[in-house]
């Protein structure tokens, strides 16, 4: 309940300011966040789950964090995560023809230092994302993504190595 009511407070911040407020609100709410995160407005944190963000991490306006009481969301130091990006640790196993979606499940997403994740991407639980890699705009990261390289499309693919 306590993330609900500070997604609304931060929501009525202007998106790109107040930094210091918001960090303070997601501190109440439970994020474990390090020096100089920008939260901006319009992003919105569900579930009770551990977020941790690292330091000097910049999260743009409507990224969206579905967390898990079974599964983290580790964002590293000196990432950028573009708008509209979400992050969702929960899905199912494929059930009977009486109901598709089967059990329900969770897996950790982890994001390495330095990373940048292009607007509208989705990650998806049980993936790491190594520090320095690139995904481009509007992917679907459906398995790990190395160090150091761009990935794009859906699903992310490798499509080359940055050095």
């Amino acid at each position: 309940m306590i993330r609900h009511l500070v997604n609304i407070l931060l929501a009525l911040l202007p998106p790109s300011r107040m930094f210091g407020l918001r960090r303070f609100l997601l501190r109440v709410a439970r994020v474990q966040l390090a020096q100089g995160v920008s939260f901006c407005g319009r992003a919105w944190i569900y579930g009770r789950g551990t977020l941790s963000i690292g330091a000097d991490t910049w999260l743009s306006p409507g990224v969206q964090v579905h967390t898990h009481l079974d599964a983290a969301v580790v964002l590293g130091a000196r990432c950028d995560i573009g708008p509209q990006v979400t992050f969702i640790t929960g899905g199912h196993v494929v059930g009977d023809g009486a109901r598709r979606a089967g059990a329900g499940t969770a897996a950790p997403i982890t994001v390495g230092d330095g990373c940048w994740i292009g607007a509208g991407s989705l990650i998806l639980g049980g993936v790491t994302i190594g520090a320095g890699a690139v995904v481009a705009a509007g992917s679907v990261v459906t398995r790990d993504v190395p160090a150091n390289v761009l990935a794009a499309g859906v699903p992310a693919r490798v499509k080359k190595s940055l050095a």
